[in-house]
């Protein structure tokens, strides 16, 4: 897959610098050619010559090189490479790129690309966690590049975290699935929302639900091994994606959870509402937690949007919105409803009442039901496998 692909990985001030050589040497023998450029700051954690001897390649560092200051045209990379892939990305260099700013030739070269684009962070788990880079890796996800999360582990201060660069044969794994065009949603866009939303009470106490999160995660994961590239909405829980490539933002209640899937959905072409937000959120959220005072305390209640039906009001002709109904009582009945109702392709329908499904389990039951009324049910099967089967229905609506 990478024979004769040229790849240029930009490499930043981190101490995660020493795997790049690492990850030159997989797609250097996997048949890539490999350009290295990088910050002038990355070059106190790993020799250009390291890079260069494992890219037999001249590392390119700055706008001029040599005695006679030959020009490294930024603009002339960025057109020869097929992908770029910037690992490990510094949270300065994502600062200045998602900002349009570019004080070195790796920044240059980014504002000049048309190729798709691969951000693999490597941080403190403070930086990582830290509101303006969560902000910088969104605006890349909304600029349609990739980003390869960071992965927990111990951090080069000494701290435990999420943090850590993926390993460069995770990275590699990435950019295998995205030069494989043989799977059946290669290059299509998916969108997954996944778990519970907690409505904030006060600083202690929310309104929350049941949901584990499982089955939107394990969508998220089937999608990913289809060639689609996955961007997963989650509210809180501690699952982490199976799959190395899948975007995960993180959410906390419905409000956020409305905000993120806005932003994301008109650049997709799959849409999987697969979390259980919350219907209602109190109208005043006290930042202070409220004492126990009185026998009967009241919580006044606003609703909250419902994302499915928002989405499927801007839904597009090359669009596919796929819903979720859990019900205890006339559930064929209140599926067919919502269906019609938040416009959707077709619904996957389970029953409290079916023992081993909904929240919590490993397993589920589902009947999907279409638009033109067509049921089709599955017995109790693990979530995994239940996830194959709505990927598979998926793939009848896929336009080649």
């Amino acid at each position: 897959m990478f024979a004769g692909k040229k790849v240029l990985l930009g490499v930043c001030g981190s101490i995660a610098a020493y795997k790049s050589a690492s990850l030159v040497r997989l797609l250097m023998k996997a048949g890539a050619q490999v350009q290295v450029v990088m910050t002038p700051a990355a070059t106190e954690f790993i020799t250009p010559l390291t890079l260069s001897t494992v890219s037999r390649r001249e590392v390119l560092i700055d706008f001029t090189r040599g005695k006679g200051k030959l020009w490294n045209n930024h603009v002339e990379l960025a057109l020869w490479a097929d992908i770029i892939v910037i690992a490990p990305a510094s949270a300065n260099t994502m600062a200045k790129c998602s900002r349009g700013l570019c004080d070195n030739l790796l920044s240059a070269v980014y504002l000049s690309a048309k190729c798709p684009v691969f951000w693999a962070p490597a941080m403190d788990l403070d930086m990582y966690q830290h509101p303006s880079t969560r902000e910088n890796l969104q605006r890349f996800i909304e600029f349609g590049n990739y980003v390869i999360d960071a992965r927990f582990g111990e951090l080069a201060s000494g701290l435990v975290g999420t943090g850590r660069m993926a390993e460069p044969e995770e990275i590699f794994e990435v950019l295998e699935k995205h030069f494989d065009t043989g799977k059946p949603l290669t290059r299509i866009r998916a969108l997954v929302t996944a778990g519970p939303t907690y409505e904030q009470i006060d600083p202690v106490r929310y309104i929350g639900n049941h949901s584990s999160g499982k089955m939107g995660y394990a969508l998220a994961v089937a999608l990913s091994e289809m060639g689609a590239r996955v961007t997963l909405i989650s509210g809180p829980t501690p699952l982490e994606p199976a799959s190395p490539g899948i975007e995960l933002i993180r959410i906390t209640d419905a409000g956020e959870m409305y905000k993120e899937v806005a932003k994301i959905y008109p650049y997709c072409q799959i849409a999987v509402f697969a979390a259980a937000v919350a219907d209602y959120t109190p109208q005043q959220k006290s930042l202070t937690k409220i004492k126990k005072d009185a026998a009967n305390t009241e919580i006044a209640l606003k609703a909250t949007k419902d994302i499915a039906f928002e989405m499927g009001k801007a839904k597009q002709e090359h669009q596919i919105n796929v819903g979720f109904a859990l019900e205890s009582d006339d559930g064929e009945a209140n599926a067919r409803e919502k269906l019609k109702k938040k416009n959707l392709d077709f619904i996957v329908l389970n029953s409290l009442n079916d023992e081993g499904a909904g929240f919590v389990h490993d397993t589920n039951r589902i009947t999907i039901i279409d638009r033109d009324n067509n049921l089709t049910k599955f017995e109790l099967k693990s979530k995994k496998d239940v996830a194959h089967d709505i990927v598979n229905h998926i793939l009848r609506y896929i336009r080649v």
